[in-house]
């Protein structure tokens, strides 16, 4: 059984310009020790189907559907009581900026051993041991200095180490981490990425990273998702979403990445601006900035379909391609029998 398991989920947000549906039938499944990296653009709906995990939605936010499960524990509708013993015992998070989730007027010391002794049985003494052991294990140099300063006083890379170390303090299964590194030039980014990645190996939690960077996902995640307007486009091991996209969107963000291969050419972005949440179309949400958009994308909304085993995507792009190969059977299972896809997809 996975660790993790997110079903069907939708969040939406009531506004006053109506409802925001931000998280749109998002289902994966999170294995133990595993990482699992959720790409895309700003707004797609990263961090809302984190914060939904979570349960620490904005109070315009709801879980409108949908299943996720902790250990086979359900914890859509499970109450507050039940997530404060989640919430730093079983999941952590790691918020996008360490400067606005730690408080100013508090001593680093302070607020990790809040936190400690909040989640844990511990004593005053025993809280605060264990909050020098954690930034001795993310290597903050002089712990016990360390312990009396405040936030300000750190760099914007300490303030993340610190923030990594409150959010293991309390050893739990899964580490979401929401674009930790955003705020960081290179130099430190790649040493914290280095740092989680060493931390998930000795510790053996399962992450999910919440990124934009494609460089942050090459180096750290064994599965990917990729999130557009609110929904699932495509889902894969990370070999496969970088050498073999099969989603328009997909293929967009690989080709707006830096490489080598790219140096003194000027880039390709993806044209267009993201789709308004409040007015979705009928047929595909990336259609309006597809260029290879047919008459059926503006149409019909296509689902998920099988590639392989570990493959999804949801792109009419690979119905042509099989059309033309003569490899749909092979491609989607058993569609030529007029059967349902994994996800429950009718043949189109």
């Amino acid at each position: 059984m996975a660790l993790l398991e997110v079903n069907d989920l939708h969040t939406s947000f009531f506004t006053d310009a109506g409802e925001v549906r931000a998280v749109n039938g998002v289902s994966f499944n999170l294995e133990r020790g595993k990482v699992l990296g959720i790409v895309g653009e700003s707004g797609s709906g990263k961090s809302v189907t984190a914060y939904s995990i979570m349960q620490i939605l904005a109070s315009a936010g709801k879980i409108v559907g949908g299943s996720i499960k902790l250990d086979g524990q359900e914890l859509v509708n499970s109450g507050e009581k039940v997530m404060r013993t989640v919430r730093g015992n079983k999941i952590s998070i790691i918020f996008q900026d360490p400067m606005t989730s730690l408080n100013p007027t508090y001593t680093i010391g302070k607020q990790l051993m809040e936190a400690i002794l909040l989640h844990t049985d511990r004593d005053k003494k025993q809280a605060y041991d264990r909050a020098v052991e954690m930034l001795r294990l993310v290597n903050v140099n002089e712990p016990e200095r360390r312990m009396k300063q405040y936030p300000y006083e750190f760099s914007g890379g300490m303030r993340q180490r610190v923030m990594i170390a409150m959010a293991l303090a309390c050893e739990p299964d899964i580490l979401i981490a929401d674009e930790p590194t955003t705020a960081l030039d290179v130099t430190i980014q790649a040493q914290i990425l280095e740092l989680m990645k060493s931390l998930q190996e000795e510790l053996g939690m399962a992450i999910i990273m919440i990124t934009h960077d494609l460089g942050v996902v090459a180096q750290l995640c064994d599965e990917v998702i990729v999130m557009y307007a609110g929904s699932i486009c495509e889902q894969g091991t990370a070999e496969e979403i970088f050498y073999n996209p099969r989603h328009e969107y997909t293929k967009g963000l690989m080709r707006s990445i830096p490489t080598a291969h790219t140096a003194g050419k000027k880039l390709q972005p993806i044209t267009g601006t993201p789709i308004d949440l409040l007015n979705m179309p009928k047929g595909c949400a990336f259609a309006p900035r597809c260029d290879a958009a047919m008459k059926i994308c503006i149409e019909k909304k296509c689902e998920r379909m099988r590639i392989n085993e570990s493959h999804q995507a949801a792109c009419w792009m690979n119905v042509k391609k099989g059309a033309e190969d003569g490899s749909i059977q092979v491609c989607f299972d058993g569609y030529d029998k007029g059967e349902t896809n994994a996800e429950g997809g009718e043949r189109p």
